[in-house]
């Protein structure tokens, strides 16, 4: 199956603009049991996905706007085209205009 990002930037901001936490995401592939998952995530400028746990293997690369990953004690500043493996830590994600990213994460097999 083939996901145009282009088109899905554009469907998941609008959804974003109308939620109340001002955001929206779509996996693109894989799902909630599988080693590899990858989501596609809108965010309006000046909203937050909270602090939490990182997954055991994860990027963060921004398709549009620029976002703020925030880590223990240091932050990373990302514009589209940057992409960055997320540390193992707790963190948060910012934005700070209206962004698009694609999350990919490794879960453990256990």
């Amino acid at each position: 199956m083939i996901t145009n990002l282009t088109a899905l930037q554009e469907q998941l901001l609008s959804k974003a603009r109308s939620a109340n936490a001002q955001r929206a995401a779509e996996t693109v592939y894989g799902g909630r049991d599988a080693i590899l998952r990858q989501t596609v995530m809108a965010l309006l400028a000046g909203a937050e996905l909270p602090e939490h746990e990182s997954p055991p293997e994860a990027t963060l690369q921004v398709l549009a706007g620029s976002v703020q990953l925030n880590g223990q004690d240091r932050h990373w500043q990302l514009t589209a085209g940057d992409v960055i493996p997320i540390p193992p830590e707790r963190h948060s994600v910012r934005a700070e205009q209206d962004s698009v990213f694609l999350l990919t994460v490794r879960r453990s097999v256990e």
